[in-house]
């Protein structure tokens, strides 16, 4: 196979393993595998990662480099998930590790809250803070009109095939608009498990399967809008900018150098971060008028202030940017193996229905119309508002921010699609608070 400047070869891709030659990968896989079976590894954290390890890295592999899953399915992570499910389902993976990988990832140590509140701290402490100031008063409502549209159009499809409103706003609306996996399936099925008291896996098993089955519509959505926009250039602009003054909203990057001390203070923040979320839920305020709000909520209103009053040094900010960049690429791997051991795969073949294929596609239709409409009337270009506030909504988060905006040919508007991500994919933990409480 020719190798063209740039692009690794296939062979180059699969002889690159968790950063490994495919050799050496297979003889420490090979060791973990004959101590687990001997029932020498033991229980704890080193446990742990050696068994997730092994699980990840090569599922991840499969999914980046498998035509079609890599581009339109949610490569390696989502593979990670269904890959550990089928290991489970199949009984490859002992009983013993079944439990410990799942009292790391949600149990008592619950690794799941490390990175979901360094996910949250680092996304929204890398946006620019003018963007983040200037940009929220218009932005917020065009979010919420995406929102609202995919609530409307949803909840009239689903009454068509029988599916009442609130199960379809609690079942399908609030999943395929929470802002992605890390920062939207996966805190709304912890919502759902502290307020309901049933197994978040139980939320979080649909919920990944109908957001997945979203974000392929919203990448060709994307690429649709893109033409639309070509055809119809007055409701677009050049595919750098939202708004007509949006280039006087943006600063350029300036880069800092960060040493390992910083990484301190970057912990410290998230400790803060998420001590001022368990503050709020469990003293302060743990309901709004009758609604329990988690405090993954709090924690992202909390991030927002401070990243607008700007009162973070860049340094920390920095730091905790890289900081999500490790636990995205590493920490995530190991979660999504405890996501899947916890995976019913029976529940993916009754998912796969021409029914929610349809609602997926109005309720990303709504996001689409929604967002759009609510951004022209702020000031937004509509097929801009469109891409970042509603697909950017309805996707899989970071990743799925990436591939929209790529099929859009908008990767200039990465901002918005973290601001919609994040603090979107937060009004929706707020929103999901209350009717969880309510009609749960």
């Amino acid at each position: 196979m020719s190798e063209t400047k740039g692009k690794k070869t296939l062979w180059q891709e699969l002889n690159d393993l968790g950063g490994m030659p495919i050799w050496l990968y297979a003889v420490c896989s090979i060791i973990i595998i004959a101590v687990v079976a001997a029932g020498a590894l033991g229980s704890d954290i080193t446990a742990f990662i050696a068994v997730c390890c092994v699980i990840s890295i090569l599922f991840y592999k499969i999914g980046k480099v498998l035509p079609i899953w890599n581009t339109y399915i949610g490569g390696g992570l989502l593979m990670i998930f269904f890959g550990t499910a089928v290991l489970k389902q199949f009984n490859l993976i002992p009983e013993q590790y079944v439990e410990l990988i799942g009292d790391m990832v949600q149990g008592d140590v619950n690794i799941l809250n490390v990175f979901i509140i360094s996910l949250i701290m680092g996304s929204i402490l890398s946006l620019d803070r003018n963007v983040l100031i200037r940009s929220f008063g218009g932005y917020i409502p065009t979010i919420l009109g995406g929102l609202a549209g995919a609530a409307l159009l949803g909840v009239a499809t689903g009454l068509i095939f029988g599916v009442s409103p609130i199960d379809m706003v609690i079942k399908y609306v609030l999943p395929i608009m929470g802002g992605g996996n890390g920062a939207g399936a996966v805190p709304l099925s912890q919502i759902y498990e502290q307020i309901s008291g049933e197994p978040a896996a139980n939320y979080y098993s649909f919920a990944i399967i109908i957001l997945t089955i979203a974000n392929l519509f919203c990448i060709v959505a994307g690429a649709l809008l893109n033409r639309l926009g070509q055809i119809r250039p007055s409701l677009t602009g050049d595919g750098t900018q939202i708004m007509p003054v949006d280039s006087k909203l943006i600063k350029e990057d300036i880069k800092v150098d960060v040493t390992l001390n910083d990484y301190c203070g970057a912990l410290l923040l998230l400790g803060t971060v998420f001590a001022v979320g368990r503050l709020f839920s469990k003293v302060l305020l743990p309901t709004v008028l009758g609604a329990q709000i988690h405090n993954f909520a709090y924690s992202i209103i909390f991030v927002v202030i401070i990243a607008a009053l700007g009162i973070i040094p860049a340094n920390i900010r920095v730091a905790a940017k890289n900081m999500q960049g490790f636990m995205v690429s590493v920490v995530g791997m190991l979660t999504m193996v405890g996501m899947g051991v916890d995976f019913d795969l029976a529940e993916l073949v009754a998912a796969m229905s021409p029914s929610n294929l349809l609602i997926a596609l109005m309720v990303v239709l709504g996001a689409i119309l929604g967002s759009a409409f609510v951004g022209k009337l702020v000031g937004f270009y509509p097929i801009d508002a469109a891409v970042t506030a509603g697909l950017c909504m309805a996707n899989r988060g970071g990743s799925g921010d990436i591939a929209v905006l790529g099929a859009a040919n908008r990767l200039d508007l990465i901002s918005y699609a973290q601001l919609s991500s994040r603090v979107g994919g937060g009004v929706v933990l707020i929103v999901a608070s209350f009717f969880f409480s309510f009609f749960l």
